[in-house]
C-alpha cells in the first residue's frame, strides 16, 4: 500500500519512546493512520499539530498493517493554539472528525469543508465569521454518516414556511403552528441554518445545542463520548466570549 496525498492532521498519539501514530483525513483517501518515527521530536511536534495541512507519505506491505508514514508541512495552523478560543475550536473539529469518521472511506465534501472551517478560524479568531460554519460543518458530518436532519418540510403538515422547531427523535423540522403545542419538548430550528449567513450569538448557541444533541445521541456514544470533552471545552469558551 503506497497512498501520496494533502492531508489535514486530526490526531496524534505518542508511540514508544520517540514515535507517534497519526490520524490524518485526506481527500480521495479517507481517514488514514500512520506511524511517524521520530514523531515526538522537537522538529516534528509542531508539523504534526491538529489542524495542519501536510503531504503525507503513507507506506505499508499490506492494507492491514499500520502504515509507516512521512509527512511534509503545506501550511501551519499551529499560531492559532496560542490563542484559547481558536484552539478550542480547531481541537474540536479534529477530534470530532477523528472520532466519528471510519477510516479509508473517501468524503471528498468533508475534507473541502472541514478545510474552509480551518481556514475561517485562522482569519477571523474572534469566532463571529466562524461559528456558523462550524455548525454547519457539524451536520454535514452527520449526513454524511447517514444521521442527516431534514430541515426542509415540516414533518406534521409538508409546509415549507415558518419553520422554527427540530424533532429531537426524528431530526425533521416542525413549523411554529403544528409544533406549538409541543414546544416543550422540541428542539429551536435558527433561521440562519435555512436562510444562510452567520447568525446572531443566540442562534450560534442554539445551533450548537441542536446539532450536539444529535451528535451525543447517535456518532459519540459509548468510548466515543469522550471526544465531547473537547466540545464542551469550546462552548466553554464561546460563552465567554458572548459574555
Amino acid at each position: 500500500m503506497h497512498i501520496r496525498a494533502e492531508a489535514l492532521i486530526l490526531a496524534v498519539r505518542g508511540h514508544g519512546e520517540h514515535g507517534a501514530v497519526v490520524r490524518a483525513l485526506t481527500a480521495d483517501h479517507g481517514l488514514q493512520p500512520g506511524y511517524v518515527r521520530g514523531g515526538r521530536s522537537t522538529r516534528l511536534r509542531p508539523v504534526l499539530q491538529p489542524g495542519n495541512l501536510v503531504v503525507g507519505d503513507w507506506r505499508a506491505r499490506t492494507d492491514s498493517q499500520l502504515a509507516a508514514l512521512t509527512v511534509e508541512l503545506a501550511h501551519s495552523r499551529a499560531p492559532m493554539f496560542g490563542q484559547p478560543l481558536p484552539a478550542a475550536a480547531i481541537d474540536w473539529v479534529a477530534t470530532l472528525t477523528a472520532t466519528a469518521l471510519p477510516e479509508a472511506q473517501p468524503y471528498p465534501t468533508l475534507f473541502a469543508t472541514l478545510g474552509a472551517v480551518l481556514d475561517a478560524i485562522e482569519a477571523a479568531p474572534a469566532a463571529r465569521d466562524w461559528a456558523a460554519a462550524l455548525v454547519r460543518y457539524e451536520l454535514l458530518l452527520l449526513a454524511e454518516l447517514g444521521f442527516g436532519l431534514d430541515l426542509s418540510q415540516c414533518a406534521a403538515t409538508g409546509a415549507t414556511d415558518d419553520l422554527v422547531w427540530v424533532s429531537p427523535n426524528s431530526g425533521a423540522a416542525v413549523s411554529a403552528a403544528a409544533g406549538e403545542v409541543y414546544r416543550d419538548r422540541l428542539l429551536p430550528l435558527p433561521a440562519f441554518l435555512r436562510e444562510g449567513g452567520a447568525g446572531d450569538w443566540p442562534q450560534v448557541i442554539a445551533g450548537l445545542r441542536l446539532t450536539g444533541h444529535f451528535l451525543t445521541r447517535d456518532l459519540l456514544s459509548g468510548r466515543a463520548a469522550e471526544a465531547l470533552g473537547a466540545r464542551e471545552r469550546l462552548l466553554d469558551r464561546l460563552n465567554r466570549a458572548v459574555a
